[in-house]
C-alpha cells in the first residue's frame, strides 16, 4: 500500500490530499519530506509525526518557514490556492498524511517504491 492510499481513508480534503501528493513527490519522497523538517528546525515535530505517540502542531507560518515561501507559493498556484489556505492546509494536514503512512513509527527505506508512491 502506498503512503498516499495510507491516508485517502482519513479525514483530509480533496484540496489538502492533492497539495500533500504535489508536495511530497516534488521533494522525492517522504523521507525527503522529514528531512526537510529536521533541516529547517522542526525536528521535534516531525520526528513526532513518524513516531507512534502524539503528534506535535506546527502552524502555518513554520510551514513556510520549513519549505520555504517560493515552494510554498509555486504548491499553491498549482493547486490553484490562495498561498495562505495551503500553507493553512499543510500545517493541518500534512503531520496526518505522515502519521498515518508511517504506523509503525518509521519511515519506509528510502528509495524503495513505498517512500516515493503515490498511487
Amino acid at each position: 500500500m502506498s503512503w498516499l492510499k495510507a491516508i485517502v481513508g482519513g479525514a483530509i480534503g480533496a484540496e489538502a490530499l492533492s497539495l500533500i501528493k504535489d508536495y511530497v513527490e516534488k521533494q522525492g519522497g517522504l523521507d525527503a519530506v522529514v528531512k526537510q523538517f529536521q533541516e529547517g528546525g522542526f525536528k521535534r515535530q516531525v520526528d513526532s509525526w513518524v513516531s507512534t505517540g502524539k503528534n506535535e502542531a506546527i502552524n502555518a507560518i513554520e510551514v513556510g518557514q520549513a519549505i520555504g515561501i517560493e515552494n510554498v507559493k509555486k504548491l499553491a498556484a498549482s493547486a490553484g490556492l490562495d498561498i495562505n489556505k495551503a500553507r493553512d492546509l499543510l500545517a493541518q494536514y500534512l503531520p496526518v498524511a505522515i502519521d498515518q503512512a508511517t504506523p509503525e513509527g518509521k519511515l519506509p527505506a528510502p528509495g524503495t517504491d513505498e517512500a516515493k508512491k503515490a498511487d
